[in-house]
């Protein structure tokens, strides 16, 4: 297979014609700064941008070139189990909450690209969450049976349009996907016309909570702002350690296109197996592009990737006729350990600081979720869903312990474990067996060192700390990142910050001192 440098990038992004924004390069004001122009900073410039607020949305990188442009583009109400789950750990009333919520953001998707005329290549499809294996029907059964509690229209089938046989699948009628950057491009150039402002490549490095807030950037501009909106995905500012409450994981995705006849006719899940996602989008000349996730791996936790990516594929050419990879990338995503979202007030950033997070891989309805719930507040309105997302609140602790727990417990073996594996003879491979394409930790002068060789033979160099909390990264040899374990911070090979958490890149080492 292709390394991904040969088949690199989203395909949501090489297909869309996104505006242009210059870097903030003046001191200025707003009624609502949001870090991050995602689904979630974009959904809730957009709803108060539309209210009559002055908004001013400052991204890191390029718009809307995070998480959610390397997403799958669902909306769906249907999340793998989530019935079963809040409803064994919270009761009926959240599992209500949670589909109605969820539902009516993939209303207001659809009446949201209806108003302003947005051409995103929307489409109704059924849902399926299905297994293969006869032992994962029962479970099945009782996610219909709370999925149908929960409100939804939900069913029990044991036939789909998919090329193989399956033992049963959830199926929710009147589902939905589109291509999300098409749709973000339509509210980005909305904000505009509305009066907002957008800035790229300009990275906050810097928030005081206050009245108002004073947000510095990358280049010491400053910003004044009444409210902020931490929407980064994984929250910058996390003063009150929302990282504790959060696992991160990523998925590997290919596309490529197929005939129009082996359209499975839906979107599917399944969980077996490393998790396989898949769908299909529209393309011009009639047939589909074939959108295959899985592979499903901890960040940092240095997998063989290139593999993960051969699996996949392997398992598309055998279920699709004629399939070959076009496109590949990866998503990244992190849950809540007690299954819900965390959207509203950062808790400990005041009262007028706001975060969004811990979408689970559904980031779509829970992204434009995000944007009405926290326009809500800014507005100092009621919140809608009567604080079922909240992210002070004080939840279920006994059910969710072993999920938190386990989330520290990685992390702090990460801690403690990587430093322990870097002591001896000061490597996890030497550099010199290193083979162009690969990365590797070592011990120089004491400390942790990231070297990575390129296509041509040269040695690239970098502290192997994590600027974020200090855990030690590791090689991802698919992507040529390297990746925080701990947090999910992932970074270039010259230390260049690619996600966050982490605000400060991995500080560059010389290859000649090795």
């Amino acid at each position: 297979m292709d390394r991904l440098s040969d088949v690199n990038g989203s395909y949501w992004a090489q297909t869309v014609d996104l505006p242009s924004f210059g870097p903030l390069s003046a001191a200025t004001e707003a009624d609502v700064a949001v870090i991050g122009s995602g689904i979630v900073g974009l959904s809730t410039a957009w709803e108060l941008a539309r209210a009559g607020l002055t908004v001013l949305v400052l991204e890191a990188g390029r718009l809307a070139s995070g998480v959610t442009g390397h997403t799958t583009g669902k909306l769906t109400v249907l999340h793998t189990a989530v019935y079963d789950t809040l409803r064994s750990k919270h009761g009926d009333d959240t599992a209500r909450q949670y589909a109605a919520s969820q539902s009516a953001a993939l209303r207001h998707v659809l009446e949201t690209a209806e108003e302003l005329s947005i051409d995103c290549e929307l489409e109704r499809r059924p849902a399926f969450t299905y297994c293969e294996r006869p032992e994962g029907v029962d479970a099945l059964r009782a996610e219909v049976e709370a999925a149908r509690s929960a409100g939804l229209d939900a069913s029990f089938v044991t036939s789909t349009g998919l090329p193989f046989p399956i033992a049963g699948a959830v199926r929710v009628e009147d589902q939905a996907q589109f291509h999300v950057l098409k749709y973000l491009k339509g509210l980005a150039e909305d904000i505009v016309a509305l009066g907002g402002r957008l800035h790229e490549d300009t990275r906050v490095t810097q928030l005081e909570a206050g009245d108002p807030c004073r947000l510095t950037t990358d280049s010491g501009t400053t910003v004044s702002a009444g409210h902020v909106v931490v929407a980064t995905h994984h929250p910058v500012f996390d003063n009150a350690l929302l990282a504790t409450r959060l696992t991160q994981h990523r998925d590997l995705v290919i596309a490529g296109p197929v005939a129009a006849r082996h359209d499975p006719g839906g979107m599917y899940i399944c969980e077996e197996g490393g998790k396989r996602s898949v769908r299909t989008a529209p393309l011009a000349d009639g047939g589909r592009l074939l959108i295959v996730t899985g592979e499903a791996f901890t960040p940092g936790s240095g997998e063989d990737t290139e593999a993960g990516y051969a699996r996949l594929q392997a398992w598309a050419e055998q279920h699709f006729p004629g399939f070959s990879v076009a496109f590949r990338w990866a998503a990244q995503d992190n849950s809540s350990t007690d299954t819900l979202p965390l959207i509203g007030h950062l808790p400990s950033g005041g009262e007028n600081v706001y975060v969004a997070t811990g979408f689970a891989g559904w980031g779509m309805t829970g992204g434009v979720l995000a944007g009405t719930v926290i326009a809500s507040l800014v507005r100092g309105e009621e919140e809608p869903w009567g604080g079922l997302y909240d992210p002070g609140r004080a939840g279920s602790p006994l059910r969710s312990a072993p999920t938190y727990l386990k989330a520290q417990w990685e992390a702090g073996k990460h801690f403690v474990k990587d430093r322990l594996d870097t002591l001896g003879d000061g490597t996890n491979g030497p550099v010199e067996s290193l083979r162009p394409g690969d990365g590797t930790v070592v011990r120089a002068g004491g400390k942790p060192c990231a070297v990575h060789r390129d296509d041509q033979g040269e040695l690239h160099a970098v502290s192997a700390v994590c600027t974020h909390l200090g855990c030690l990264v590791a090689f991802n040899n698919a992507e040529r990142t390297w990746e925080c374990p701990c947090h999910g911070s992932r970074f270039g090979i010259d230390g260049e910050i690619l996600q966050g958490p982490a605000l400060s890149p991995l500080e560059r080492k010389d290859p000649d001192e090795l």
